[in-house]
């Protein structure tokens, strides 16, 4: 039997598949930190109680066996997105109440471990339901709708509560009626997919039901099985690093571009930084990663793999141009983002694929969850002393020590081994 199911294009569910992975993302990292300030919190409280909301992302290797053991993927995401419109619904239904940031926080908890799950069971479904050089082929397509999702959450949801709060004078009834909408997209979205996601044969039940004792040794098996793979080091070493100096990069750009020229920065206005950013760099982003899907589908992963790399870190010079010359032109500082932009979506692509390539045997679902999250923890850790990083060197200085920090991300990519012809269109059989 064709482990594949080819009754469903994959562009009737792969846009809307990412898409929905990426707004609970957002709502939860992003959405909620706006929201409480709009609703007048400390900033003391609301940086330090939703920075743990990151936490089940970077802990959900510790789980997904359980989503590999249980029922399928398909059903998963199904019950999942269901949930979090339900999640969505008891945010908005909880904000008017004298208990709001306490009450909204704990579902943004429930929220964010549901999402968490939802993350394990598309990138599971996906691997399933492609064949090797479609999985290749798509992965800037699942990665642009993702970013779709956080621009669309960060910029149209937050200006839907601005314009919300203009005409009710109410910000909290502006939040509940954002929310309100979220939920019934949720719970459409869920409708949706139980129609138009395919039925892999490979995406089969697991069995998780024969009892307590087999569920625990089935999970640490899956577990130790990713651990003892040839090469683990050097895997985690590359997971860890690749994104080294992204992950301090990014925190800093948009600071770097509205702050005054006096304090280093280039001094845009927020809408010339929407265009630049939000706009341009995001076409530029979009562009990079639907190339890099394609290039890797012509010619594997292996002879792609260093013009990817080199796409995805020589353009941090434009930062340090920027932060040298300071030009005034929105259409010089919108070029150099384009450039750096695409480079990132290029880059970006070899490293999706390379997690694939280590998922790749019996337990590919919980194993490509693992490396989420060791690429979560890579982000992670790095982008929280740039901040602190970028205060004591100035941007200029800050800029030079990102492009100082690719090196043992080079040091990583010369280290992994791929197979030659992973990730490239082969002819079909007959």
């Amino acid at each position: 039997m064709n482990p594949i199911d080819n009754s469903k294009n994959p562009w009737l569910w792969i846009p809307s598949l990412y898409f929905g992975q990426g707004i609970p993302y957002v709502v939860v990292m992003t959405l909620s930190v706006i929201m409480y300030k709009n609703l007048g919190f400390s900033n003391t409280d609301i940086a330090l109680y939703t920075s743990w909301l990151y936490l089940p992302w970077v802990i959900k290797p510790l789980w997904s066996p359980l989503i590999e053991l249980f029922h399928t993927k398909r059903a998963w995401i199904v019950a999942l997105q269901f949930l979090i419109g339900v999640a969505l619904a008891m945010v908005a239904l909880t904000l008017p109440g004298p208990q709001a940031f306490k009450l909204s926080l704990a579902v943004f908890w429930l929220m964010a471990f549901a999402s968490a799950s939802h993350d394990i069971a598309a990138d599971g479904f996906y691997m399933l339901a492609l064949r090797q050089h479609q999985q290749a082929a798509f992965v800037g397509v699942r990665s642009t709708f993702y970013r779709l999702a956080n621009i669309g959450g960060q910029g149209g949801l937050v200006y839907l509560a601005g314009e919300l709060q203009e005409r009710t004078g109410s910000m909290t009834m502006a939040w509940s009626l954002v929310f309100g909408v979220l939920a019934a997209f949720f719970a459409a979205l869920a409708v949706y997919h139980f129609f138009s996601l395919p039925r892999p044969a490979a995406d089969t039940r697991g069995q998780g039901s024969s009892g307590a004792g087999h569920l625990i040794q089935d999970f640490l098996a899956v577990f130790a099985l990713f651990f003892r793979k040839p090469g683990i080091w050097v895997i985690l070493g590359f997971l860890l690093l690749y994104r080294f100096p992204e992950a301090q990069l990014l925190k800093l750009a948009s600071p770097f571009l509205l702050d005054s020229t006096a304090a280093g920065g280039l001094g845009l206005t927020t809408k010339e930084l929407g265009i630049a950013y939000g706009t341009v760099g995001l076409t530029a982003l979009t562009l990079g990663g639907l190339t890099g899907g394609w290039v890797i589908s012509r010619v594997g992963l292996k002879r792609a793999l260093w013009p990817l790399v080199l796409a995805m870190h020589v353009p941090n010079i434009a930062f340090v141009l920027l932060a040298l010359h300071h030009p005034g032109s929105l259409a010089i500082i919108s070029t150099a983002l384009a450039v750096e932009q695409f480079g990132y979506g290029l880059g970006f692509t070899a490293y999706l694929m390379y997690m694939i390539l280590v998922a790749e045997g019996p337990h590919k679902t919980a194993h490509y969850a693992i490396c989420t999250g060791f690429m979560a923890l890579g982000m992670m850790i790095p982008g929280m002393w740039s901040g602190w990083l970028q205060d004591q060197l100035g941007y200029l200085n800050f800029f030079l020590w990102v492009l100082l920090a690719t090196v043992p991300s080079f040091i990583m990519a010369s280290l992994i081994r791929v197979p030659e012809g992973f990730g490239k269109k082969q002819d079909e059989p007959t």
